[in-house]
């Protein structure tokens, strides 16, 4: 009988990718990356770290029920300490004790300390369930998560009357949201009838396949950045962008 894989234990091969999932809630993307590594589908992937911005967090019951050790999962909320420097200091040793070399935000609401950023420099990847444009306006940004997105995409997407799909995207963590160049990334089409509920059920089915072919990419030594040569807002746009933008946070202001 095969051997189920251990998680959250230290692996003996160099070569391995030894991954940091950081979650702030439900946790059912940590979930599929997991069940991805234990099926096959990651063989060159070893998670051994679940950190949670909150106690409180969904994802910290969920992975213990997947086979993740409870010494391996740890709750840093950043309320907790005294700047964000100390904070990014804490994340930093959970990680060298653990010998991570990548971090993962999958539903990671957090703004991650710059500390961090530069100890895994082109080693830390965000989770975000709208299309990104590096430099140019677009789905990202400072209160942008969750079903705010999907509000925001289908709200621009009826005003100016074009690009009827949204994308599930990965990128390289920087010092602001979503800033970062897209790493992987994968269309989903935008239906006549839609609500952001309904999008965000459809989307997030493809966020689970992106975030684990990015894994499999760097796994593969076959990251590759993506810019795009169209912007997803025209010139003349950016105003009905802000708009669109503070109508999905009214509407979903939790």
């Amino acid at each position: 009988m095969k051997e189920k894989k251990k998680l959250g234990t230290m692996s003996q091969s160099a070569k391995k990718i030894r991954l940091a999932l950081l979650i702030s809630g439900s946790g059912t993307t940590m979930q599929a990356i997991i069940s991805a590594c234990k099926d096959g589908r990651l063989p060159k992937v070893d998670p051994v770290l679940v950190i949670a911005s909150s106690k409180n967090a969904g994802g910290i019951a969920l992975a213990s029920t997947f086979g993740f050790q409870k010494e391996n999962i740890v709750v840093l909320d950043p309320k907790d300490f005294k700047s964000k420097e100390s904070f990014g200091e804490a994340i930093i040793a959970e990680c060298k004790n653990r010998k991570v070399n990548l971090v993962g935000q999958y539903g990671w609401i957090i703004l991650t300390p710059e500390n961090v950023i530069k100890k895994f420099k082109g080693k830390i990847i965000n989770q975000h369930p709208g299309p990104l444009d590096e430099g140019r306006p677009d789905f990202g940004g400072k209160g942008m998560y969750g079903i705010r997105v999907h509000q925001t995409r289908l709200e621009f997407v009826k005003r100016t009357n074009r690009d009827f799909w949204t994308e599930a995207t990965t990128h390289f963590v920087t010092e602001e949201f979503d800033k970062g160049a897209v790493i992987k990334k994968e269309k989903v089409p935008i239906l006549a009838d839609d609500t952001a509920e309904a999008l965000q059920m459809r989307v997030l089915q493809m966020e689970y396949e992106v975030q684990i072919k990015a894994l499999k990419d760097f796994s593969n030594d076959k990251v590759k950045e993506i810019h795009r040569k169209v912007p997803l807002v025209l010139p003349g746009e950016e105003k009905i962008l802000e708009e669109c933008k503070k109508l999905a946070i009214k509407m979903y202001p939790k």
